[in-house]
């Protein structure tokens, strides 16, 4: 009987509420509209909402349709409407406004980082606040956590309001410990030891350098590189059926230990029985056939196969096919565990490119860009030339990502735009630092530099050097086009002081003040000559210390010189990376010749060749050589003798300390120069596949000799070792560690432990 009763009441109630509101609501004109309880919102903001104007009838529809609308704005908490007098009153209660954001407890992240997050959710300073947004956010702030391995992390939010209807919204976090991977265990392997499988994986246990690369914190998206990576490694050496069952991963209870378990079937190992080409093959077959990476008798590899295919495509890209199309048709024979492969060849429509657009160079000019481009604007699709393009725009080291699309132009089949999006990097630098190296010792640099003034992607720089042996003050300018064919012009000017009473070689110091300019010549997209003009005056100073045949230079031609000197170069790279090169070669070779007070001419060849052994091991392969004489009966300048040993030359020797010496054991540098080396280059165990760090096991060999001395191999000094290279936050570090294998006691200088750390700039 209760329960009736209050349903009936209810019923009554509803019924008169909505009588009330059709009788407030019968049709009316308004006369006037009236806005109350604005704080921050404009009057207008809620006109424009409203479905009725002064003068117009307004109706219970319309009532209805204006607290929708201005509920939608998420301006109000509560909106009503009332009419007096035929005025229609909007009576509103605004929302609060977020004064301000903090945050406390937070370690693992930077407060603009956890501001940029809140700023994608709508949680920012000066907007609405919406509640409903806060455990959206408190979700989102833990799953960062989750990301760095911080399982325990509790992520809590406190709302405080403040005066004139503001509130201010604080993050507290508990972070608790990182969450370590125990142990990966991958069960079903038995074609490759588990321990040579998970060398592959970026993540792993906790090791040595974990402590930088935390690739020991779980991350869903490292395990899911990490099982494709492992899925390719078994499809590349002939096992077509590897499947991955199943990957389970669990967290103890105090949320601090992770195990990951992966469970396999590699299936049975396949060989490749046959492979054709079909289709319709608009390049000569036998052209095509050259592409086809995979042969039939070899071992089955997707890599190889997806190499076929792709150069395939290329190939027809580069005669204006853009969309060719190359797919690999499969016929397995499980008895024989063979397979043969059918490429079908799809060459599509030849296009043209209608238009080139350029995109996200905010800061750079669009003829810059525009200049590096070897796809032009009308002519056919070029696949090459477009990837040449990119390329050549990401050498300008302008941008930190370069992108390119294809894109179909609408009702012209035949024509294509071809978009490059850009990513702009700050490309000036402030730099002040400090730095050690074996042959400096404690350096103190500094630099000024712009390699893109005004967007121009003209080259300046300013050089403030402060070194024991080398003091260096220099401004230098490049413009890459100083002309529309690509020659390129600069300038230096610098003042320079060496100090060499530190060094293995003989005591003596120079003052230089000189200046030239530079121009240089493209050849080709890989190679270019250079020329160079250049003026220097130097002032020399010996001491008692110094050697007898340094005396006498200056007994004989005085201490001040002015002379100037002419040069010619040529330069190739053809490298993949400047930074982490893995194929490719470097080359450089220079011919400078001096007249005035000093008169030589001085010659050096260097060039280095990589080659991939594997995907983490890389060989390379270099030298040294360089060659300088006198002029006009005139001696060399013992300042301009070649010197060896050390740090990017013969390592395990003191620097600059092997060839001839003096009855003192002062190294008087020489004449020729003949050094090399060969490394094989890899990732730092514990690693993964970091770019920023790689070992090295090396052999060096070199040596300098007199002008009186004859050239032999068997002088050559060598050594083996091995070096880090790191580009750590503090700077480029380089330490080697080496055995020399043949110094002559009582005549070489042996350092086995080198170190270089920081940038002289």
């Amino acid at each position: 009987m209760r329960i009736r009763f209050l349903a009936a009441a209810a019923l009554i109630l509803l019924a008169l509420a909505q009588a009330a509101v059709a009788q407030t609501f019968l049709p009316f004109t308004v006369k006037d509209i009236r806005v109350e309880g604005l704080q921050r919102t404009e009057p207008g903001t809620v006109f424009s909402y409203l479905p009725v104007k002064v003068g117009e009838l307004m109706t219970e529809e319309k009532a209805q349709q204006a607290l929708r609308a201005l509920f939608a704005t998420g301006f109000f908490r509560d909106v009503r409407l009332e009419v007096e007098n035929d005025v229609l009153v909007v009576l509103v209660e605004e929302r609060p406004s977020i004064a301000q954001l903090d945050f406390s407890g937070f370690k693992e992240f930077d407060n603009e980082v956890l501001r940029k997050v809140l700023r994608e959710l709508g949680l920012v300073e000066g907007r609405t606040f919406d509640r409903s947004l806060l455990d959206t956010a408190q979700q989102e702030i833990k799953r960062q956590y989750l990301s760095r391995g911080l399982y325990a992390a509790q992520v809590q939010s406190t709302v405080t309001p403040l005066e004139r209807n503001r509130v201010g919204i604080n993050f507290t976090v508990t972070e608790g410990g990182v969450a370590k991977i125990r142990s990966i265990n991958i069960v079903g392997a038995q074609a490759f030891s588990e321990r040579s499988l998970l060398e592959l994986f970026m993540l792993r246990t906790p090791g040595w350098i974990t402590w930088y690369t935390k690739h020991d914190r779980y991350s869903r998206q490292k395990l899911t590189a990490d099982i494709e990576t492992l899925r390719s490694h078994y499809q590349n050496r002939g096992y077509l059926d590897f499947n991955v069952d199943s990957t389970q991963v669990s967290i103890t209870p105090d949320r601090r230990d992770i195990y990951i378990r992966i469970n396999i079937s590699e299936g049975e190992k396949y060989s490749v029985s046959d492979v054709q080409l079909a289709g319709q093959m608009l390049v000569p077959k036998p052209e095509l056939e050259k592409l086809v990476k995979i042969r039939a008798g070899e071992v089955f590899s997707r890599e190889r196969l997806v190499e076929s295919t792709k150069a395939i495509a290329d190939r027809l890209g580069n005669e204006g096919h853009a969309f060719a199309n190359a797919s690999a048709v499969p016929q397995v024979d499980k008895e024989k565990r063979t397979v043969a492969f059918t490429i079908v060849i799809d060459p599509g429509r030849r296009v043209y490119v209608r238009r080139i657009n350029v995109a996200g160079n905010t800061q750079t000019r669009d003829e810059v860009v525009r200049r590096e481009m070897r796809q032009l604007e009308g002519a056919y699709y070029d696949a090459s030339k477009i990837q040449l393009s990119k390329s050549r725009i990401d050498r300008t080291e302008y941008f930190k990502d370069v992108n390119v699309e294809t894109v179909p132009v609408a009702q012209n089949p035949d024509q294509v735009d071809v978009s490059f999006t850009v990513e702009e990097k700050p490309t000036g630098a402030f730099m002040l630092g400090a730095g050690f190296s074996s042959v400096d010792r404690v350096v103190v640099s500094g630099s000024v530099s712009q390699s893109n003034v005004f967007g121009s992607g003209k080259f300046i720089s300013a050089q403030v050097n402060s070194g024991k042996v080398n003091a260096i003050y220099a401004l230098s300018y490049l413009d890459p086009y100083f002309t529309v064919d690509g020659i390129s012009q600069g300038f230096d000017a610098y003042h320079r002081k060496t100090n060499a009473s530190s060094l293995a070689i003989g005591s003596y110091t120079t003052n230089t003040l000189g200046s030239g300019i530079k121009l240089g010549y493209p050849l080709s997209e890989k190679d270019s000559i250079n020329f160079g003009l250049n003026a220097e005056k130097v002032k020399l100073e010996t001491n008692p210390s110094s050697p007898v045949s340094y005396i006498n230079f200056v007994n004989q031609f005085g201490n001040n010189y002015s002379y100037a000197t002419a040069t010619i170069g040529w330069a190739g790279d053809t490298r993949d990376s400047a930074l982490i090169p893995t194929r490719g070669y470097t080359a450089r070779t220079s011919l400078e010749l001096a007249g005035g007070d000093l008169q030589f001419y001085r010659g050096s060849l260097a060039a280095q060749w990589f080659h991939p052994l594997t995907r983490s091991f890389t060989f390379a392969l270099g030298g040294d050589f360089g060659y300088v004489n006198g002029l006009g009966n005139k001696p060399v300048p013992f300042f301009k003798n070649f010197y060896a040993g050390g740090p990017g030359s013969v390592r395990g020797y003191r620097p600059l300390s092997l060839g001839p010496q003096d009855a003192s054991r002062n190294v008087l540098g020489g004449t020729r120069k003949l050094s090399g080396g060969a490394e094989v280059l890899f990732p730092v165990p514990g690693a993964g596949l970091d770019r920023t760090m790689r070992l090295a096991a090396f052999l060096d060999a070199g040596q300098t000799y007199g002008k009186t001395e004859k050239f032999s191999i068997s002088d050559l000094r060598y050594a083996t070792g091995v070096a880090l290279a790191w580009n750590s936050p503090l700077g480029p570090l380089k330490i080697s560690i080496a055995q020399p294998l043949n110094d002559k006691t009582g005549f070489d200088r042996v350092e086995r432990l080198q170190l270089t750390i920081g940038s002289t700039f």
